[in-house]
């Protein structure tokens, strides 16, 4: 392991502008990874093939000290395959327990809607509390321990839909979009410089140093009353006139993520303290995929993030 420096919010800075360089219009996405990261979430990027999700978590892998493994989702994928299994001896008789690639510091699970749900709950188990149940043991996973799964909206042959529960944790949701004709002709320039030669060289985020920034982002202040413009935007959705579009509610597990993303957010602005501009920034991420919307909202052609959206136009920072 590196030895850390004494100011760590500068290599994060220079992580984000070394991702910057490699994803082209991005910028949403650079600062949902890096907050995830920092706040020891997990992050579920969903959009179109194309658009840079498998590249953008190989360019973190590369720039961040620690293990990186990519688990490629399919139908018969089976628990083992991501968690490891025993493996008997038989000059002994004894048991060994052979770790999977979820045994890593950043684990890349690509399409995770075509995995099975038997291997969904293995998954969970590991996103949830950060250990793997193999027979009648436990292993706990390394620190730090990121997931970040893709899945493509477009196709849906094949896939299972991810439960409530394994979508409440995720800490963000985020969903991209095709560029529009500026960034299309920026990402085409990129390519062929790229080929043109050997790409410039990554910095290094020493664990030492992601540990001190994870720190420092836990001492971020959130005042008591950005505190309750959290809580209100999540009761919003539990009571008021836009909770009748509303199944099921966001969790406590919202009001957490929102709070935890926010503060991840003001530090990698440079800030010791939130502002209600991140929360809002972050809630359409990290609450529409925590709520089930009633039919008649369905079949209005609501979706999840407008509400949200409302919520926030609707709700004033105190």
């Amino acid at each position: 392991m590196k030895r850390g420096s004494d100011n760590p919010q500068a290599g994060v800075a220079g992580l984000a502008a070394h991702l910057g360089q490699g994803l082209v219009g991005h910028d949403a996405l650079i600062e949902r990874l890096l907050v995830a990261l920092l706040a020891g979430g997990h992050l579920l990027v969903e959009g179109p093939p194309g658009l840079a999700k498998t590249r953008a978590v190989k360019w973190l892998s590369e720039a961040v000290e620690g293990s990186f493994a990519r688990i490629q989702c399919t139908p018969d994928l089976m628990p083992s395959d991501l968690t490891g299994t025993p493996v008997y001896h038989p000059q002994d008789g004894t048991f060994e327990f052979v770790p999977g690639p979820v045994f890593n510091n950043l684990v890349l699970v690509d399409e995770i809607n075509r995995a099975p749900p038997k291997v969904q709950s293995a998954l969970l188990e590991a996103m949830a509390e950060r250990q793997v149940t193999a027979g009648n043991d436990t292993h706990s996973l390394p620190d730090p321990f990121l997931v970040v799964a893709t899945q493509n909206p477009i196709e849906h042959d094949g896939t299972f839909p991810l439960p409530e529960a394994q979508l409440d944790r995720f800490l963000l949701h985020i969903i991209l979009e095709l560029p529009g004709i500026e960034t299309e002709r920026q990402i085409l320039d990129l390519v062929e410089a790229e080929a043109q030669g050997a790409p410039s060289p990554a910095p290094s985020l020493s664990l030492t140093d992601l540990a001190k920034a994870r720190a420092q982002v836990q001492q971020v202040h959130l005042a008591p009353e950005l505190r309750d413009y959290i809580v209100r935007l999540v009761m919003a959705t539990r009571e008021g006139p836009l909770a009748q579009d509303i199944e099921h509610a966001v969790s406590p597990r919202g009001s957490l993520s929102l709070a935890a993303a926010s503060k991840a957010r003001a530090f990698l602005h440079g800030r010791d303290f939130a502002l209600p501009e991140d929360v809002a920034a972050l809630a359409g991420d990290a609450l529409a995929h925590r709520m089930v919307l009633s039919w008649r909202a369905v079949a209005d052609g609501r979706r999840a993030r407008d509400i949200v959206a409302d919520i926030v136009t609707a709700i004033e920072p105190l």
